[in-house]
């Protein structure tokens, strides 16, 4: 760009910028400096360099005018790349397509767009290595940003480097991004000379003086402050005046006032529209300058020298056009962007917007439309200021009100609490309420998500829904209903669930909140079809909302639907979690914890948990940070990692039941079933299992009754309750779980068979295995194949007891669950097969009876219940457990479990 000139007094930047362009490895680099102290000279000179090798060049600039439109960084920067896209897979290039605009479609995610840059930078640099420069970064856009972190942080298996310039002095998305940073400070005073002597040569000495001592290093100043010297426009930088970016602007103000009018328009639309920060994308609507001589000649712009356009000399000067700009000029060019953007509903929105000056119901519709487009592209804190712009603009108090609630209730869905709770005090001024819907929705939410206060939040709804007239808004009515099903689901109260449903049977069924309300409530006696209906549902979502993906995301993962989901909740979970929907983000987040969890990929669920806690601790988000502990805590009850597992338990029991959260404290019972389960302590975890549904029975409203169902079986079976667990699983089939879910007719089929007679009790088993859910669910078809070995030893049919109960060692070995697998190994010794050297430790010495009856002896089972299992009189059971002590090291029954698990104190 410009006059090329030497660059005085940077060699320490230009050595660093030059290795970075010719780096064969991929890498990034953050320069941050103050308004005109070169950044931009030093990008180029970075972009000359690797051009000058051969290499590939792409460049952005960030602009103020588009800060606020979504994506909009990200495609001036992927613009000149995308026709190579043609190269890559159909999902790379969808997702160009959707950000872009070019299709309608589910917005990818974060992760999924950045990783499909990458894949597109990776094909470009194929032939040659690619710098990108990204110029002004602190006006990117807030998606844009996130992607380009995203990037930036992965490009070390690449042939791409990466160069960002931010300004010093204001705060961006790119100041926790991590990279590696250049700092660019002032010009040394012998630099500054040097330069200021290149550039205005003739100066007088007192002027020279003047001029290094108002410059104060900053090489734009001693460029331009020369000039307005001579001109007599020169600003002094006596005590308290502005700072040198102010004064810089103000000299550039001084020069656009010369202009001609006409010439002075042109150059105010192209600074609204971000015309001269980058070349203009040829599919995008753009104004181009146009008979600006004069501003030439001023050194306002110069001339690209790889396009020939005129651009801005620097940011500082759209800033003084649009400090120099009359009101009245600035919403007439706004007009004319209008009219040029017309095709772009967010760009015409925010042009439209600010040409309007009296309320008008056309341009409140208008920005009604761009706030629900940048939803679904997962800008939701961008949709709260267009809502709130068509609030302003709106003629009535009615549909002012309305909008203004639905602004607060976006922020609210963007964990925004204390903007929400100001738009919705705002939207009660006007309809002239004390207590309007939208206000308790807002203070119902944070009570919910903040305090976990689910008994008065649920009195707040019900009361306000109560009070609704007949004919009162279908939106409101649908909101507060949703609402009032979070926290039905939360507290998992009986007598809260029968208010709620009542409500909700007053709405048609053709709702979503029907829909809503059989999922999260009384599935066992509503779930029959749901399943379907959820289906049908996602089939028809179109232009998702993520609220509506989240709550249909639930919905699917307690009806075992969300497999085929799994790919729209994760991009959307990622895309929300920084500047869209984060309320709905942690919970999408919670699914795909649980989806992982189901699926044997723990160690990918402990990172997901991880990543929720910070979402949770950033936003104040007490409630959902519970729920990450609590499923951390179930991944180490499977892991054995008993003392983590017991930790999340009574941090989760200590929290939520005195507030009356039943949702959480059944997920701590489940911990407590599954950790005990896994120690061997068969007796403690029909305890936990048996405190959620008695035996034969399912708790009304509580998931977890239904989802420790082959717990409570299991449990019983080893603690001698036969006659319970059968009654369980059974109960389970005449309940008709297995028409509500694949994962319910999974583990009735287990239970049927764990509990089943000799006689057909191998059958039912080939049929628990062979059920198509069990692969989904690999620790728990694991756990049929442990006991489906056992009864087969039982049964004598050593052979197949082998094969089976090796399955079962092989996966419990690839999930991680240690504590399982030396269990179903011991089986496996008990069928005679033959023991790994060193397996176990001391309990290898011990015959397959000796640790049978060790392990019932370390579940707690008494010497008389021993022997009623396995037909041996308790004296015998007393006898062996009298060889089985010396063995393994230990003097008391109390050590058993710790020595059989091979790592007791008192076994050395």
């Amino acid at each position: 760009m410009a006059d090329e000139q030497p660059i005085v007094g940077r060699e320490t930047e230009l050595a660093e910028l030059s290795a970075l362009a010719a780096s064969p490895d991929g890498r990034a680099l953050l320069l941050r400096g103050e308004a005109g102290v070169g950044k931009s000279v030093l990008l180029d000179a970075a972009a000359a360099r690797s051009l000058a090798l051969g290499h590939r060049v792409v460049r952005a600039a960030g602009v103020g005018a588009e800060s606020e439109l979504p994506f909009a960084g990200l495609h001036q920067l992927l613009h000149p790349l995308l026709p190579q896209a043609a190269g890559l897979d159909r999902v790379t290039r969808t997702a160009f397509d959707t950000v872009f605009g070019r299709t309608t479609g589910e917005a990818p995610s974060v992760m999924t767009l950045g990783v499909a840059v990458l894949d597109l930078f990776a094909l470009v640099s194929g032939d040659s290595p690619l710098l990108v420069v990204v110029d002004d970064a602190h006006w990117f856009d807030a998606q844009s940003a996130e992607v380009g972190r995203f990037i930036a942080r992965r490009l070390s298996a690449h042939a791409v480097s990466m160069a960002v310039g931010v300004r010093a002095d204001l705060p961006s998305a790119w100041d926790a991004a991590g990279l590696p940073e250049l700092t660019v400070p002032a010009l040394d005073p012998r630099a500054a000379a040097r330069l200021l002597d290149a550039h205005a040569p003739d100066l007088s000495t007192a002027a020279r003086h003047q001029v290094l001592e108002q410059a104060r290093g900053n090489p734009l100043a001693l460029l331009e402050l020369p000039r307005a010297l001579r001109e007599g426009t020169a600003h002094g930088a006596g005590p308290g005046e502005l700072p040198l970016s102010r004064r810089l602007e103000q000299l550039y103000g001084d020069r656009i006032r010369t202009l001609a009018a006409a010439e002075r328009t042109e150059l105010l639309r192209a600074a609204l529209d971000g015309t001269g920060a980058a070349p203009s994308p040829a599919d995008r609507a753009r104004h181009r300058l146009r008979a600006v001589d004069g501003a030439l000649a001023a050194g306002l712009l110069t001339v690209d020298t790889a396009t020939g356009d005129p651009v801005f000399r620097h940011p500082l000067v759209r800033s003084a056009l649009l400090q120099s700009a009359t009101p009245n000029e600035r919403r007439a060019a706004h007009a004319e962007l209008a009219r040029l953007h017309h095709a772009d509903i967010e760009r015409h929105a925010v042009h439209l917007a600010a040409a309007t000056v009296d309320p008008d119901e056309a341009v409140a519709t208008v920005l009604e439309r761009a706030a629900r487009s940048a939803t679904a592209r997962g800008a939701a804190a961008s949709a709260v200021a267009l809502l709130t712009r068509a609030a302003e603009l709106s003629p009535a108090a009615g549909p002012r009100s309305r909008r203004l609630g639905d602004a607060a209730y976006v922020a609210a869905q963007s964990a925004l609490l204390d903007q929400a709770q100001q738009l919705r005090e705002a939207s009660d001024r006007l309809a002239g309420a004390h207590r309007s819907p939208t206000a308790v929705i807002t203070s119902a939410y944070a009570s919910l998500y903040r305090d976990g206060d689910v008994r008065s939040a649920h009195r707040r709804v019900a009361a306000a829904l109560g009070s609704l007239p007949p004919d009162g808004d279908p939106e409101t009515r649908t909101r507060l209903l949703n609402l009032l099903l979070a926290i039905s689901l939360f507290a998992a109260d009986p007598a809260l669930w029968t208010v709620t449903d009542a409500l909700v049977d007053e709405v048609p069924g053709t709702s979503y909140t029907a829909l809503y309300r059989d999922a999260f409530g009384d599935l066992a006696r509503r779930g029959t079809g749901t399943r379907e209906r959820v289906q049908d549902a996602f089939a028809r979502l179109g232009e998702e909302q993520p609220w509506d993906v989240m709550r249909l995301g639930v919905a699917a993962y307690y009806l075992d639907a969300l497999g085929d989901q799994r790919p729209l909740v994760r991009r959307v979970a990622d895309r929300e979690a920084d500047s869209g929907a984060v309320t709905n983000a942690m919970t999408l987040l919670q699914l795909v914890m649980l989806d992982q969890i189901n699926s044997g990929d723990w160690d990918a669920a402990e990172r997901t948990g991880l990543r929720g806690l910070d979402l949770t601790a950033v936003h104040g988000y007490a409630l959902f940070a519970q729920q990450y502990h609590g499923f951390l805590g179930l991944v180490a009850a499977r892991r054995g990692d008993l003392e983590a597992a017991t930790a999340a338990l009574n941090r989760l029991d200590r929290w939520a039941r005195p507030r009356g959260v039943g949702h959480l404290t059944q997920l701590a019972e489940a911990i407590g079933a599954t950790a005990h389960l896994t120690a061997g302590d068969f007796e403690g975890a029909y305890s936990y299992a048996s405190g959620l549904a008695a035996p034969g029975t399912f708790t009304p409203y509580s998931q977890q009754a239904l989802r420790t169902l082959l717990d409570l079986v299991e449990s019983a079976v080893h603690t001698g309750r036969a006659a319970q667990a059968r009654a369980h699983a059974v109960a389970a089939r005449d309940q008709g779980l297995p028409a509500i879910s694949p994962y319910l007719g999974f583990l009735t089929a287990a239970a049927l068979a764990m509990t089943e007679d000799d006689t057909r009790a191998g059958a039912a088993f080939e049929r628990a295995v062979a059920h198509p859910a069990g692969a989904e669910y690999p620790f728990e078809l694991a756990r049929v194949r442990l006991a489906q070995g056992m009864w087969l030893r039982r049964a004598r049919e050593r052979s197949a007891a082998r094969a089976v109960l090796a399955q079962a060692a092989e996966a419990f070995d690839r999930l991680g669950a240690a504590p399982w697998a030396r269990r179903a190994r011991a089986e496996l010794r008990a069928a005679g097969a033959a023991a790994a050297p060193g397996a176990d430790g001391p309990a290898a010495a011990l015959t397959a009876q000796e640790r049978q009856i060790a392990e019932l002896a370390a579940s707690g089972l008494s010497n008389k219940k021993i022997g009623a299992r396995l037909s041996l009189s308790p004296r015998t059971v007393g006898a062996h457990l009298y060889r089985v002590f010396p063995k393994l090291g230990i003097s008391s029954r109390a050590s058993l479990r710790d020595a059989l698990a091979g790592n007791s104190a008192e076994a050395g």
